[in-house]
């Protein structure tokens, strides 16, 4: 069998989504609050920038991977209209619950599936715009789900990924020392849960860098990738585009 990370451990690829489930069935019902304090706010300007690219037009369909509490689904769907859609998907279903409801008490009905963005089933060619946000580093097989993503795009349709990334060096050993040491603690004390805080530090240090994630996209289909840091590179949002 073959290996992969889970954080800095080495687990078998069977495992590592049973992992991450538990991660996210853990911290689901405090995750929108842990996100405010985590950034201190700074996701939900991140999120307004990646609606800003996507420069949706109405009519056009959107499908929103790991979608979530549903933050940039409720934006795209503003920008499509009641002409497009926007389909809201997560793998874990206590956070596709938790974005469903408030979707819900919003007045807004989507779209809502359970999947795996390693084998999603819809049909190639179907979607305007992919998203993917703070979703692809807990992927096991991330090429994979690359490949997949191209493949239910139109063509000239985008992937956005929006994702924690390689930080600017001077940045680094602050940066480490807030993730490993006062991260874990406000888990702790806001959703009961050190070690998924935990999981989620050692997560953004083994994910791949900028220049490796935008290689991975043009191996997986995308003709032009470019990537925005954000943040000092705290959060990178690379688009790319399908040709």
């Amino acid at each position: 069998m073959s290996s992969t990370h889970f954080g800095f451990q080495t687990v078998d690829e069977t495992e590592k989504a049973k992992r991450v489930r538990g991660v996210f069935d853990s911290v689901a019902s405090r995750y929108d609050v842990m996100n405010d304090l985590m950034s201190m706010g700074m996701h939900r300007a991140w999120k307004k920038y990646t609606v800003a690219v996507a420069n949706l037009k109405p009519g056009q369909r959107v499908l929103d991977i790991a979608g979530g509490t549903g933050d940039l689904s409720r934006a795209f769907a503003r920008e499509v209209g009641e002409s497009g859609m926007v389909v809201h998907t997560d793998i874990n279903e206590a956070m596709l619950r938790q974005g469903r409801n408030r979707l819900l008490d919003e007045g807004l009905v989507l779209p809502t599936n359970l999947c795996d963005a390693e084998k999603l089933p819809y049909k190639s060619e179907s979607f305007d715009l992919v998203s993917v946000a703070f979703g692809l580093r807990n992927m096991t097989l991330k090429d994979v789900a690359l490949a997949e993503m191209c493949r239910v795009l139109k063509p000239g349709g985008r992937l956005l990924v929006l994702e924690f990334s390689k930080v600017a060096a001077p940045l680094a050993k602050p940066y480490d020392w807030y993730s490993f040491n006062i991260l874990p603690k406000l888990g702790q004390l806001i959703a009961g849960d050190a070690e998924s805080y935990r999981y989620l530090a050692e997560s953004i240090r083994m994910h791949p860098d900028q220049q490796t994630l935008k290689a991975m996209m043009k191996t997986a289909g995308f003709g032009h990738v470019d990537v925005h840091n954000l943040s000092a590179g705290v959060v990178a949002l690379h688009a790319g585009i399908k040709c």
